[in-house]
């Protein structure tokens, strides 16, 4: 296989007990790096700042100088600092995942608070949450005003750091463009009750669209590039961006991860379990080179460390890459579920500790980098119970022009992707939904459809989608409808727009009244106003008749139930069976 079935997955972190693992320590930075012996300057910085008395205090570990704190700023002094105490109590809402010691800090050390407050916000790197334009939108909120959360994680094979390469190997590759070779799409409900996670193989032959990266430069379209190398096309925003112009779901944030932050963030933890059926070895064979080297006895074991990178990066031992992805998810499996049993969210010193880790080891799409944004996520999450997270692959099989390349189960996609777009669950353990919802009123609409006759449609026939020959005279059957409910101005295109979804598109520049007139054609064919886009290309209203919609007047969507997945797509695994050639008896 060429370089990307070869490279690994993994942002930017830190590598802590590196010496214990044998790597020199100014090579990686390791004392920098987690903050040890207090270096990192937010530190310096707070300690500098708070009053004598209270790092006294601090130093023999009682709370008691937060009360003197408090009372000895009795007086004009003490009504000033209240108020400087109450313009950042914002602020202080997420001092519980900075602080040691929360009341001491509130109380007695407000400044220092917010120095190392700071310091934290200035650990986190971020990037334009798209990368190109999808004119895919937001779902519109359900009864009680709430909408779904999609956020796409991205693992990062990039040597351009040394530890990366110390951990990746590759230093010839420390120049080449990163690839993102862990792609997983995190849908948590609008009730925020179940959540699941979606992966498309890093070899999947994609369309990837238009980017621009961080520095202006513009990559072309492509319909046949491996899904991985979206991320040096643009970086991650392209990433999102294909993504969304894949499923049609608006993807709300990325963040993303390389080697030494997967190493950072399984040390904080303090280990990951994972379990295998036999003993493995990922080693070298005659005939297969590489291997991550993971070596692990039979049944459960909690990696941490490089032993955590070394079991995400594992692909032989488990099969190929979609076992690779059912190992990756038992990995975040086990890592949610040890959070939830030693309560990270309201252990004050574990936030401390995976705060200072995670703001260093993740790289954000700019709508979360901050503090007090990554606390709010992290809040909406904790409250999934475990039987409600779903882990799933999309189906696959060989690309027809390349064996060593996939291709996605259109039929199993499409499934999955309209799942996600109307926020069903992926699994069948909910119960009806029993509040009631809230009282509003109705948002007035920004602009009115004009009459139908008053403007042009154009319809283009897409129903060849990918791998399927077209609908001869689709687009033709589609104005005809179009023009008895009125379009009059409706006319079919010779050309054809091979496309896996319909879609409505019109032109980005004629803004509300442009969306207005899109929708009321929408809806006369039984089209959801989520297929809808604005577009920067087109000349005027453009619907493409896709894939999904081969036959009839009018538009119908499959009937879909929770935890309907296609066959093979939920991957959810007790214990990892490992290949024959990789097996090992645990004595050698």
């Amino acid at each position: 296989m060429g370089q990307n079935s070869v490279r690994g997955e993994g942002t930017r972190g830190r590598v802590p007990r590196a010496r214990e693992l044998g790597w020199d320590d100014e090579l990686h930075g390791a004392a920098e790096a987690t903050g040890a012996g207090g270096d990192e300057p937010g530190e310096k910085a707070a300690a500098a700042d708070a009053p004598a008395s209270t790092r006294a205090e601090r130093r023999r570990g009682t709370a008691a100088g937060a009360g003197r704190g408090a009372a000895g700023g009795a007086g004009a002094g003490g009504r000033a600092a209240a108020r400087r105490r109450a313009k950042k109590s914002g602020k202080r809402k997420v001092l519980r995942w900075v602080a040691i010691t929360m009341s001491v800090l509130i109380l007695g050390t407000a400044g220092a608070g917010y120095l190392y407050y700071e310091h934290l916000n200035g650990n986190i790197r971020g990037g334009s949450r798209a990368g190109g334009d999808s004119g895919v939108q937001k779902a519109p909120p359900n009864a009680l005003g709430d909408t779904p959360l999609n956020i796409l994680l991205i693992g990062s094979d990039s040597r351009a750091d040394a530890k990366n390469v110390a951990l990746g190997g590759g230093k010839n590759l420390r120049e080449a463009k990163p690839l993102a070779d862990v792609q997983m799409l995190l849908h948590v409900s609008a009730d925020r009750q179940n959540a699941s996670i979606v992966t498309i193989p890093r070899d999947t032959i994609v369309p990837i669209p238009e980017c621009k990266g961080e520095d202006g430069s513009t990559f072309q379209a492509t319909n046949t590039a491996p899904i991985n190398e979206t991320l040096g096309r643009g970086g991650p925003g392209c990433t999102l961006t294909t993504w969304e112009s894949i499923t049609g779901v608006y993807i709300d944030h990325w963040m993303m991860i390389d080697f030494a932050g997967v190493v950072a963030m399984a040390d904080e933890v303090g280990g990951v379990p994972v379990c295998v059926k036999t003993g493995v070895w990922d080693r070298p064979t005659r005939r297969v080179k590489g291997g991550s080297g993971l070596k692990l006895k039979a049944g459960t074991t909690e990696i941490q460390g490089k032993q955590a990178l070394q079991w995400l990066r594992t692909r032989h031992a488990f099969g190929n890459d979609q076992g690779r992805a059912k190992a990756q998810h038992m990995y975040l499996n086990g890592m949610v579920e040890k959070l939830q049993k030693q309560n990270a969210w309201s252990d004050t010193g574990q936030l401390t500790g995976l705060a200072e880790t995670a703001t260093k080891a993740l790289q954000v799409s700019d709508e979360l980098k901050s503090v007090k944004k990554l606390f709010d996520l992290s809040m909406q999450l904790k409250n999934v119970k475990m039987n409600r997270l779903t882990t799933a692959t999309v189906p696959t099989v060989e690309w027809s022009q390349d064996r060593n390349k996939l291709q996605m189960v259109k039929s199993s996609a499409d499934k999955m992707w309209a799942m996600l777009r109307d926020d069903i669950a992926f699994d069948k353990n909910g119960k009806p939904a029993t509040a009631k919802p809230k009282p509003s009123t109705p948002a007035k609409p920004k602009a009115t459809a004009e009459a139908p006759g008053s403007f042009a449609v154009t319809v283009a026939n897409g129903t060849a989608g990918t791998d399927e020959a077209p609908v001869e005279g689709r687009a033709k059957a589609v104005t005809e409808t179009l023009t008895g409910k009125g379009f009059t101005q409706a006319e079919a295109s010779k050309e054809a727009q091979p496309r896996e979804d319909s879609v409505v598109m019109y032109p980005k520049a004629d803004g509300d009244q442009g969306r207005a007139n899109a929708v009321s054609v929408a809806k006369a064919l039984g089209l959801p106003e989520a297929k809808v886009r604005p577009d920067a290309k087109v000349e005027g209203i453009t619907l493409v008749v896709g894939a999904d919609w081969r036959e009839g007047a009018v538009f119908k969507a499959p009937a879909v139930e929770a935890g309907d997945l296609p066959a093979g797509a939920d991957d959810k695994s007790t214990c990892m069976d490992i290949y024959s050639v990789y097996k090992w008896d645990g004595k050698s």
